[in-house]
């Protein structure tokens, strides 16, 4: 895959303060929502992913409702890179959406600027618990719906928001996790929003 510099829209230099070498960005949602499928359609290199076929022994374990034709899993977490300007690139990380590996969370976002809650609305009470880690650690964070085919009911962001009960000031958007620029622009929006809190923070007396 070719270099994705060419294509994406300046960000903010700003930013770019931040961090010099990189910024470390989180894919975080529940199992099967697309974080794999997200850092894979968006990284510039060949990403770097932990997915195994399923087995018998997930059974009981991991709940397939609602994606009951998904056959890998994520067991450890993906790794992307994209570059947004000459100077800021981001690090993408994309953790395991299972219960049982939960407890390899709070260590990736360890460093991390900012993260993606990716929502599917068909299992949508399994991002109660990324929301919930994002906000114990403190990390500003958008969330993006993911949306699928065989959603039974198209619910606006709207009614997303208030189902998660996310605050006014949390972004959020839809978007297709297949898709190379819907990734782009839920990483765009994260950006966007960790610039506008720095710029909060730098005129805060």
């Amino acid at each position: 895959m070719g270099s994705a510099t060419s294509d994406l829209p300046a960000v903010r230099t700003p930013l770019g303060a931040l961090a010099d070498t990189g910024l470390k960005i989180v894919v975080v949602g529940g199992f099967g929502v697309g974080k794999t499928t997200l850092v894979r359609s968006v990284s510039e290199i060949r990403p770097l992913n932990t997915e195994e076929v399923m087995t018998q022994a997930g059974v009981g374990v991991d709940s397939t409702a609602g994606v009951a034709a998904k056959t890998t899993t994520t067991v450890a977490f993906d790794f992307g890179r994209i570059s947004l300007n000459d100077r800021m690139v981001l690090y993408l990380f994309g953790a395991p959406g299972q219960e049982r590996f939960w407890f390899l969370w709070d260590r990736l976002f360890s460093g991390t600027l900012g993260a993606v809650v990716l929502v599917d609305t068909r299992r949508m009470d399994e991002s109660w618990y990324a929301i919930d880690r994002l906000e114990h650690h403190g990390t500003p964070f958008v969330v993006a719906v993911n949306r699928f085919d065989d959603e039974p009911v198209r619910h606006s962001l709207d009614e997303i928001r208030q189902a998660l009960a996310l605050p006014a000031h949390v972004p959020m958007v839809d978007c297709d996790a297949r898709v190379r620029s819907s990734g782009k622009d839920v990483l765009i929006t994260l950006v966007d929003h960790l610039y506008e809190l720095a710029m909060a923070q730098e005129t805060t007396p």
